[in-house]
């Protein structure tokens, strides 16, 4: 399973970015597609799961109402928006596949991991 994250960069607070997770080498129909964000010095941190079955969504309650998670089932990529991007959005963001069951918020819980992709947000 390889999981290639985009899309990070620098934006002033307020503003916007979009990550993708671009998904390859296996069937992803019963999976967790999950984003985790880990800032220096602190653990990793739930923001986002998406089950591929059904499309339902759970957000961590830092981001709920500001970000939104997606996916384009042709492209086997999930996305997440971000609007309204404080200084303490600022981290590195992963994608994460977890092979079944449900939306877990535990980094443990998912079984394969992209290599990340920074942001950072200015004041």
């Amino acid at each position: 399973v390889q999981l290639q994250a985009s899309g990070g960069g620098l934006v002033q607070a307020g503003g916007s970015l979009r990550l993708s997770c671009a998904a390859s080498g296996r069937t992803f129909s019963s999976d967790v597609m999950g984003w985790f964000r880990q800032a220096p010095g602190k653990e990793r941190e739930f923001v986002a799961g998406l089950r591929w079955s059904g499309g339902s969504t759970y957000y961590g309650d830092a981001v709920r109402g500001r970000f939104t998670i997606s996916r384009d089932n042709a492209k086997n990529t999930v996305y997440l928006q971000m609007y309204s991007l404080k200084p303490g959005d600022t981290a590195v963001y992963y994608c994460a596949d977890k092979t079944s069951g449900l939306i877990a918020t535990t980094p443990r819980s998912y079984d394969y991991w992209g290599q990340g992709t920074q942001v950072t947000v200015s004041s």
